[in-house]
């Protein structure tokens, strides 16, 4: 059931040993208590996986998008959760592509080492949600020396375990923006520098349905360097698209993960339960369902293998990034529902760990990019449909 690229056997290979290291009491113990699961975080750091697609002449593996992709697949495949760290993997990708040589040789080696991390992204608001063209958060010119930031974000994951974010605000009031896509700049944002950096910074974490470390970050006269200004003033909504479609190669990856760590999980208790004097998954009731979210995974796991590889090659990758996350979603939360269906009330019990992995994966349907903006985009921009939105 791998249906994984030979090529990253050995790397899959050790990022399996490594997640044996954190077993279902692990995550447990922190879902119980909404805990970040720093140890995790740390050895994967430690092996070098985080640092999998930065350039190794900035301290990283400089590994192919299939490559993270493959690490991201097995931590899930293994029953943890990568959504902790993965920010950290694709949201360096708008300071590689797009920084200074100078904001590269600051940020991305620490980043590598683990010294730094960048894995909060500044950008969902709550008045416009995924319309990000119509975010309201500000960032004012004060003289030519910085910005002062004024506003709120919310869906902030991981900025209580961040160094750095990545923080998308206007610098051109919408009305004045001479294209509906620009106005909106880029800027790294340090928060834990302290002074009068980080003054008027407040972090809230939001509790949610499952152990997802996000919060909604308020912005009252923030002052940000302009030396923090990545590319161009008024472009930051082109920069960013890049890194949102590696993130959507990444989440379908993990949700593809997940999907394989339920199809096994039910057909080995499958195979195992008797009732009637036989085994449960001797019923076409119970071993359809399992038959049909397996081919439903691996119709999704070619998708985003497909999207990695373009990713790699360049050029326009848009419609299979977001496919792939789509597709990759819907097979995953298909297999967590079947998987309790197959357990019956033990899906149920947290010892399983099933109705953990059931409530993660079911957010990835709705984020980092809902379903009907995915359709609406390939109606769109692939089917030629007049713009819905």
């Amino acid at each position: 059931m791998s249906g994984r690229d030979e090529e990253f056997a050995e790397i899959c290979e050790g990022v399996r040993a490594l997640c044996e290291k954190f077993p279902g009491e692990y995550w447990r113990e922190l879902d119980r208590e909404r805990a970040y699961p720093t140890a995790f975080v740390k050895s994967l750091t430690e092996a070098g996986y985080l640092a999998a697609l930065i350039p190794e002449q900035y301290g990283g593996s400089g590994l192919p998008m299939r490559a993270a992709a493959a690490i991201m697949e097995e931590i899930h495949a293994s029953g943890c959760n990568g959504a902790a760290c993965h920010a950290q993997m694709y949201t360096m990708g708008t300071i590689l592509r797009h920084g200074s040589e100078a904001q590269k040789k600051k940020y991305l080696p620490a980043i590598a080492e683990g010294k730094q991390r960048l894995q909060a992204f500044g950008v969902t608001e709550p008045t416009s949600g995924t319309d990000t063209l119509s975010l309201r958060t500000t960032a004012k010119r004060d003289g030519n020396d910085g910005y002062i930031v004024n506003g709120q974000k919310i869906w902030t994951s991981r900025a209580e375990h961040s160094d750095l974010m990545l923080l998308l605000a206007r610098t051109t009031p919408k009305d004045e923006a001479k294209k509906r896509t620009e106005g909106l700049s880029v800027f790294i944002l340090n928060m834990r520098e302290g002074g009068e950096l980080t003054k008027g910074l407040t972090i809230k974490p939001i509790r949610t349905m499952m152990n997802h470390a996000t919060t909604e970050v308020f912005f009252d006269n923030v002052r940000v360097p302009a030396e923090n200004l990545i590319g161009e003033e008024g472009q930051g909504f082109r920069y960013i698209l890049g890194g949102m479609n590696a993130e959507r190669i990444l989440i379908g990856s993990e949700c593809i993960g997940d999907a394989k760590w339920f199809i096994e999980k039910a057909t080995s208790y499958a195979k195992e339960r008797a009732l009637f004097g036989r085994p449960i998954g001797q019923n076409q009731g119970v071993q359809f369902p399992i038959a049909r979210c397996y081919m439903q995974m691996r119709a999704a796991e070619l998708m985003v293998h497909e999207a990695a590889r373009l990713y790699e090659a360049g050029g326009d990758f848009g419609a299979q990034a977001n496919m792939a996350k789509q597709l990759a979603a819907e097979a995953s939360w298909a297999a967590a529902d079947m998987c309790v269906q197959t357990h019956g009330g033990f899906g149920f019990a947290e010892e399983y760990d099933i109705e953990r992995k059931f409530r993660e994966t079911r957010l990835y349907t709705v984020a980092p990019i809902s379903t009907n903006l995915v359709l609406s985009y390939l109606a769109e921009h692939v089917l030629g449909l007049p713009r819905s939105y």
